[in-house]
């Protein structure tokens, strides 16, 4: 069984679809045979970074990476505007107006916190059953409506040439390419963006991302746990409460436990260091939301 996370930084022009074949290709090659792999948050081929791909019982924790927090660093030209709002489409608009960088500080807070913004055109959410860039590239005029996002932060990472690098620390379901746009017309100018690479998402970082030459090596024989990191990885941001055999043996069973002395929330619980499940806790009444099938675990 192999089960865990492997850390991508997903290079230009490949697909988040395609990254998991890869990962799926090179498990093959290495004698594993067929493992369940998902990824945690898709990336556009024009962008790079931090792809998070679960293997094995970790595919249970790829919803709750969707919903994590990612941070981006994405470049801002101004002067044109694509239709698909990054190096992609073609030029919709045009300004000769190049904002300074304290312009650009002065908008910002306009968008960091909780703001609404009209998804791109080019994007995958459905519109009457069909994919918006299907619409779009059918020539169809495609009308989002706003959503309610989260910037947590927003900050300037360098500025010159008619073009700016921005850290954006967002919520799930932002769009970077909207937030440059906007951020362009707050400026009385347009813009679209020529780089964006993921940061981090979630718990996982640059730091823990490997190259896909790195990954490639597993297929022609490099030992797999040199890149796997274990289940837990992806839980270093909930809190982990120790159970006895007893109590894991409870939790296997899908059964509730309750006179827990701790507060109420989301929790992993492990037995020994083996994780069991992923948990709930209310009122001192545990229940299961996601249970792991791993080895070791007490019967």
């Amino acid at each position: 069984m192999v089960n865990g996370w492997i850390i991508l930084d997903k290079p230009l022009e490949l697909g988040s679809t395609q990254a998991v074949a890869a990962v799926k290709r090179n498990l093959r090659q290495a004698g594993y045979g067929k493992v369940k792999v998902g990824h945690g948050g898709t990336l556009d081929p024009l962008a790079t970074g931090v792809l998070p791909i679960a293997l094995g019982e970790a595919t249970k924790l790829c919803g709750r990476m969707l919903d994590a927090s990612k941070v981006y660093a994405f470049t801002l030209r101004f002067g044109e505007e694509t239709d698909t709002l990054d190096l992609e489409g073609k030029v919709i608009a045009a300004s000769d107006v190049r904002p300074l960088r304290p312009d650009i500080e002065a908008v910002l807070p306009r968008f960091t916190g909780p703001i609404e913004q009209v998804p791109p055109a080019f994007s995958a959410i459905k519109v009457d059953g069909e994919r918006a860039y299907d619409l779009a590239r059918a020539g169809e005029a495609v009308e989002l409506k706003g959503r309610a996002v989260t910037v947590h932060s927003l900050e300037i990472g360098a500025a010159g040439d008619g073009e700016t690098t921005l850290i954006a620390h967002v919520s799930k379901g932002t769009y970077i390419r909207s937030l440059a746009r906007d951020i362009a017309h707050a400026l009385g100018t347009v813009g679209h963006v020529t780089m964006l690479r993921r940061l981090r998402a979630g718990p996982f970082d640059l730091a823990q991302a490997i190259s896909l030459d790195k990954l490639n090596e597993v297929g022609k024989g490099a030992p797999l746990e040199h890149i796997l990191l274990p289940l837990e990885a992806g839980l270093v941001d909930i809190p982990a409460l120790d159970l006895s055999p007893e109590q894991a043996r409870a939790v296997r069973q899908g059964r509730v436990l309750d006179g827990l002395p701790h507060n109420d929330g989301l929790y992993w619980v492990r037995s020994g260091k083996v994780p069991v499940a992923l948990v709930e806790l209310s009122g001192s009444v545990l229940t299961v939301a996601r249970g792991f099938n791993l080895p070791d675990v007490a019967e």
